[in-house]
């Protein structure tokens, strides 16, 4: 096959390129929470798509890593927080393992943009499903670090309709397509204007489509406490008893209500080492018609014995009043709860094995049925399980209503919460559920089914936040079908592409300015 060569005359030096992609991957944290600049997540790839502007492959690996690299220095640096202060980390040490992050994170990007020039005509449409195949590919890929997609940036914004029918990815999609098709329209090319006007006339239909309906029957009366124990004292042994004293007394005025909820680990040990307590509580609670749910360090002692280690697990356990059940975290966070690939590096962080407070944690077995709260299901996300979108859909599956609980302390003064909490609104749209979400310094939250905060906890102070809680019935389109439909969209798109790619797209390494 013979390959034309591009021009050089209307291309940006490689140089200038890389550097305006670095500026533009950096600037898009500032479209998501707590900031909320949603056009940036239109500029932001727009400027990576004009960069790439007849570049050939490997110039465009570069472009495309430089966009990576600012994306995820910036847009993650929230976890600078949790190196230095509780990882006792120097200043200089917690930017270089950030950098080394962005280094590694951004190959994603790297990739993507080296996979669209090498591959595929230069057309928003092809640009838009490979954007979304590779946020996709971030959900799973090496355990998955699903974190800054663009259609969070919208999740306040008119494109958040198309949520509960399509989901996250969906969003992103169109908002990448809107913006390389408004460069397109720059350079006159005013066809774009048609698939502009298609998905903004979609996103008007679809907030017209109803999937779910709330139940006729009373609102669940709800507390969730958020008792703000400091991170460096959390998991000491001697300020242990302290903490359950501190979500007790918070709670102390909660008993009669219908559901009572404590934060992930807001019992820091197993609960086979405190049963008098868990007793007393238990005991409280049925005595008062309530329900409790509090997350705690669960020992499973039946099955230790068989697999021939100590199994612990994040988990939400509820009791009470007519009410039961025990979640198991799923999707556990490397290096943190558990060490990635144990077999190759037990030699190097031996002492994480076997703790489950640094990385020795067991992760729960898929399909874990909801928790009964007086009859009703409550389905259950923790902590880092929620940006993960279908996992939350099948958790949500068969419920009446969500829980996610987190301690994101870590992360305090940060934007980090208020991402995680952006993603919590973005899980209520897509499955058309009201979320409750306790945390131990914020951001706790009541999140209705449209994805709109109701009732929020201020941050960093012990605090109870009460409100209604409402049952809701059906499922909606994203609920049913999961990430299908915009995944088999996005191919058959990249699919036309090769079939219809003209003979000047670079296919060759060969010939290079």
């Amino acid at each position: 096959m013979s390959v034309t060569t591009h021009s050089s005359k209307n291309t940006l030096p490689l140089a200038l390129c890389c550097l305006i992609a670095l500026i533009a991957g950096g600037v898009f944290s500032l479209s998501l929470a707590p900031y909320g600049y949603w056009w940036l997540a239109l500029l932001s790839p727009a400027l990576l798509y004009v960069c790439l502007h007849q570049k050939r492959a490997i110039p465009a690996f570069l472009i495309g890593w430089s966009y990576g690299i600012g994306l995820w220095f910036i847009g993650a640096f929230w976890l600078y927080t949790s190196i230095h202060e509780y990882g006792d980390k120097s200043s200089a040490v917690s930017v270089l393992l950030i950098a080394i992050l962005a280094i590694i994170m951004g190959l994603f990007s790297a990739v993507q943009t080296w996979f669209y020039r090498r591959f595929f005509p230069e057309t928003p449409l092809t640009f838009a499903p490979i954007w979304v195949l590779f946020e996709w590919l971030k959900t799973w890929l090496f355990t998955g670090f699903p974190w800054l997609f663009v259609g969070y940036a919208f999740t306040d914004a008119y494109l958040d309709h198309y949520a509960p029918l399509f989901g996250v990815f969906s969003i992103s999609f169109i908002a990448v397509l809107i913006a390389t098709a408004s460069t397109e329209i720059l350079k006159k090319r005013i066809i774009w204007v048609c698939p502009i006007a298609i998905v903004l006339l979609g996103a008007w239909v679809a907030s017209t489509l109803q999937f779910v309906t709330a139940k006729k029957q009373a609102p669940l009366s709800v507390s969730l406490i958020q008792g703000n124990i400091p991170q460096d004292v959390k998991w000491l042994s001697e300020y242990q008893d302290k903490t359950l004293e501190i979500y007790e007394n918070l709670s102390a005025s909660e008993w009669g209500r219908d559901l009572i909820v404590w934060p992930e680990s807001s019992i820091p040990m197993a609960q086979t080492t405190i049963q008098p307590f868990l007793h007393d509580m238990t005991t409280q609670a049925t005595l008062t018609g309530s329900a409790w749910a509090a997350g705690m360090l669960y020992y499973d002692e039946a099955n230790s014995s068989e697999a021939g280690k100590m199994l612990f697990y994040n988990a939400l356990m509820a009791t009470g009043k007519d009410s039961s059940g025990l979640y198991q975290k799923q999707r556990l966070v490397p290096f943190g709860e558990y060490v990635p690939l144990p077999n190759l590096l037990k030699w190097v962080l031996p002492a994480l094995q076997n703790d489950p407070t640094g990385g020795g944690l067991s992760a729960g077995h898929s399909g874990q049925k909801a928790l009964d709260i007086h009859g009703h299901p409550l389905g259950v996300s923790i902590c880092y399980e929620v940006a993960y979108p279908n996992l939350t859909r099948i958790n949500s599956q068969n419920t009446e209503f969500m829980a996610t609980v987190s301690n994101d302390a870590w992360f305090t003064g940060t934007a980090g919460p208020w991402q995680h909490l952006q993603m919590v609104q973005m899980r209520a749209k897509e499955n058309g559920r009201w979320f409750i979400r306790a945390t131990n310094t914020g951001v706790t939250a009541f999140i209705n089914e449209q994805g709109h905060i109701v009732a929020q906890a201020p941050l960093d102070q012990p605090f109870v936040l009460r409100h209604d809680l409402p049952a809701f019935e059906g499922q909606t389109l994203y609920n049913r079908l999961g990430d299908y439909p915009i995944l088999i969209f996005s191919a058959l798109l990249l699919a036309l592409g090769l079939y219809y790619r003209p003979k000047t797209i670079d296919v060759s390494f060969k010939s290079r300015r």
